[in-house]
């Protein structure tokens, strides 16, 4: 496991984050405790030190699972946690959305499921359409200098939104956003366009998800497999719709028949080359071993160019030069 410098912190983390949503069987689906703690160790010896889950995942059972694994070795982590939602699923309109209300009664909920007396980094998990940057802000700070968080960041926000907010915080000098979170993918490269140039003008730490284009990318749902098909009503899973999405696919696939590995590893390592953390969310282990074999995985930059060209959403765009992602 390679560590990267996160953003303008002085937190080292591992290259890859390991994702927690499928921690516990709340949502009717999941990894039970055994598997979610045989996950966890796993991660933790290969040396990943980055955790993520949040309060919602699992309605709260994520959290009290990771508080559960996290004795005893607390400092050898990064844990990061997201409020937004709430752990209920009928959750009050008060606890719920992003305001300081709402926002303190999270992250008090979450100290206590964690078992933990801070929060290494706190997310808020996606705007609530409603709550003004500015409440946000001095929410967070506040929740920093009474020692509940040590950073934050935005998860899910858009380019405007994330660097307003990060002037905003410059300006009042309160608490920084140190991070930013969101999807990307061979089959989600939107990204590319704001969030990524706006995340690295102002150096923050970049953490993304579903590197896998919620499993399509494996080429498991062309065996007739369901996963995340049907997992919180198909609102995480990226449908192979288009001519597109099925040429990137059958790329993936072709380069790991060269490289003798699979196709969910040749697009964890590509995923890794633009300079984000990716964050893994295993549910079974051999799920887990299976992406982190692609912390090894070295493509060439032949391979590398073939999956920028056929997923590419401007065509006349230039050629990136990737990070150096795989290998020990």
């Amino acid at each position: 496991m390679k560590y990267v410098a996160f953003g303008n912190t002085g937190l080292r983390v591992s290259q890859v984050s390991l994702g927690t949503g499928n921690f516990g069987t709340g949502w009717g689906h999941g990894a039970d405790p055994e598997v979610s703690k045989s996950l966890f160790n796993a991660y933790a010896e290969a040396g990943g030190n980055f955790i993520d889950t949040a309060d919602i995942y699992q309605f709260g059972e994520s959290e009290e699972l990771v508080g559960e694994l996290l004795k005893g070795r607390r400092e050898d982590f990064v844990l990061a946690t997201k409020y937004t939602n709430g752990a209920n699923p009928n959750a009050n309109r008060l606890v719920t959305g992003n305001s300081r209300k709402a926002m303190v009664a999270s992250v008090e909920a979450s100290l206590k499921r964690l078992g933990t007396d801070r929060i290494d980094m706190y997310w808020v998990h996606h705007p609530d359409g409603v709550t003004p940057l500015e409440e946000i802000l001095r929410g967070l700070d506040d929740l920093a200098r009474a020692g509940k968080i040590l950073y934050a960041g935005l998860s899910n926000f858009s380019a405007w939104q994330l660097s307003r907010a990060v002037t905003i915080a410059e300006l009042t000098r309160s608490l920084p956003i140190a991070a930013v979170q969101f999807e990307h993918s061979l089959v989600r490269r939107e990204p590319e366009a704001d969030i990524f140039p706006a995340s690295q003008a102002f150096n923050l730490g970049m953490v993304t998800w579903s590197p896998l284009g919620g499993g399509l990318l494996t080429g498991k749902y062309r065996k007739g497999e369901a996963g995340r098909a049907e997992a919180l009503g198909g609102k995480v899973f990226q449908p192979e719709n288009s001519a597109q999405r099925t040429e990137v696919l059958d790329t993936v696939i072709k380069i790991a028949e060269e490289l003798g590995t699979t196709p969910g590893q040749v697009a964890l390592a590509w995923a890794g080359t633009h300079g984000s953390v990716p964050i893994l969310g295993p549910r079974s282990l051999p799920h887990l071993v299976d992406n982190l074999a692609a912390l090894n995985l070295q493509m060439t930059p032949e391979q590398i160019d073939r999956l920028d060209v056929v997923s590419s959403l401007n065509p006349a765009a230039p050629a990136r030069t990737p990070i150096i992602w795989g290998g020990k």
